[in-house]
């Protein structure tokens, strides 16, 4: 079974939520998209995310930066929950045929649902987080041919996470430092080539355990992976997978250990685990997909790449927050040598993927 939400336009704000509160759909307001450029075709914003729109970082913030710029600019907004990958394409159709000109998905497991609903429907803007299409066997880029229509937001995940590892190495008091790692697709492979990375650039002789779980939706295996690596030694460990990364994290509060969270700062989104979280390597989803909002609002959403990274402010460490005074203040000169590093030389992180 699919969830649905719908969100109306600023001035039917209170109503909406009230609505919404007992699972209705409010009616669109006349009158009330004075912001609302030209340049979109269609009043109405859709996204489509995989199983959890409450995971506390990846799909939450990406709803997040989507609902408010949508908002913002006077647009009609929905989001679906796809409960299963055989849902998805199904999904993305039902946005379209709600009058959606924008829709957003989000996800590696997007990626082809996406592609089709794109060649299917040319005049609708697609937007998909952490997804880049490859030329073809042809050598053409698709983003000039077939998906002339979408852009893909991509992060350099392992720049992050190069800053993550150098603080996790420089703080451990074992030498043992861990990544509890999610599905192993792209995007977390950077997360944890990055970090390991990170890790020797700031101590070549500290241990990075890890461990990819088949999984973003299960904290139950990340708790229990991260309890494991604790007893080997880690006392730092990163979760990088979602709700499974989440669970790594928990391991590490109630084993008084550190953690590192991932995707946004999960000290202000997941507080049950907030005294053990050091930092968290955040991607500023919300930015880049309100963004892609407020281009497709003026008019300039352009296909291709568009990709965050520490130059240009699209991604960075959360603050240290309570751990502020409790780091070694050379532990902090390191994350700004590594940082220096990553952006004098990107390939720095080592990862190639």
């Amino acid at each position: 079974m699919m969830k649905r939400r719908r969100f109306l336009p600023a001035l039917a704000l209170s109503l909406s939520l009230l609505i919404n509160a007992c699972g209705g759909t409010s009616p669109t307001a006349s009158g009330d998209t004075p912001t609302a450029a030209s340049g979109a075709e269609k009043k109405k914003v859709g996204i489509v995310l995989d199983r959890s729109e409450n995971d506390k970082s990846f799909n939450e913030y990406s709803l997040k930066g989507a609902r408010e710029a949508a908002q913002a600019a006077g647009l009609d907004f929905s989001y679906v929950v796809a409960a299963s990958t055989s849902d998805i394409e199904k999904n993305i159709e039902t946005q379209v045929n709600e009058g959606a000109g924008l829709v957003i998905t989000v996800g590696f497991l997007m990626a082809d649902a996406t592609a089709a609903m794109a060649k299917k429907y040319p005049d609708v803007k697609f937007a998909i987080v952490d997804v880049a299409y490859p030329p073809g066997a042809d050598g053409v880029d698709p983003y000039t041919k077939d998906l002339k229509n979408v852009t893909s937001l991509i992060f350099a995940e392992d720049q992050v996470a190069f800053l993550a590892g150098a603080l996790a190495a420089c703080v451990s008091e074992t030498g043992k430092i861990a990544v509890v790692a999610g599905m192993e697709i792209p995007p977390v492979q950077r997360f944890v080539d990055g970090y390991s990375s990170g890790a020797k650039f700031a101590n070549p002789n500290v241990t990075v355990l890890k461990q990819y779980i088949p999984s973003f939706e299960d904290p139950a295996t990340g708790k229990s992976v991260g309890q494991n690596f604790i007893s080997e030694g880690a006392d730092v460990i990163f979760g990088a997978g979602g709700n499974t990364g989440n669970g790594g994290l928990l391991a590490a509060k109630e084993a008084n250990k550190k953690a590192i969270g991932v995707d946004v700062d999960q000290y202000l989104t997941y507080p049950e685990v907030k005294s053990a979280l050091i930092t968290s390597a955040a991607k500023n989803m919300d930015v880049a997909v309100g963004v892609a909002v407020k281009d497709f609002v003026a008019g300039n959403f352009k296909p291709g790449i568009q990709l965050s990274t520490l130059e240009n402010g699209g991604l960075g460490l959360s603050p240290f927050h309570e751990w502020d005074t409790k780091i070694d203040p050379k532990c902090k000169e390191q994350v700004k040598t590594a940082e220096a590093a990553v952006k004098a030389d990107p390939k720095i992180t080592g990862s190639t993927k």
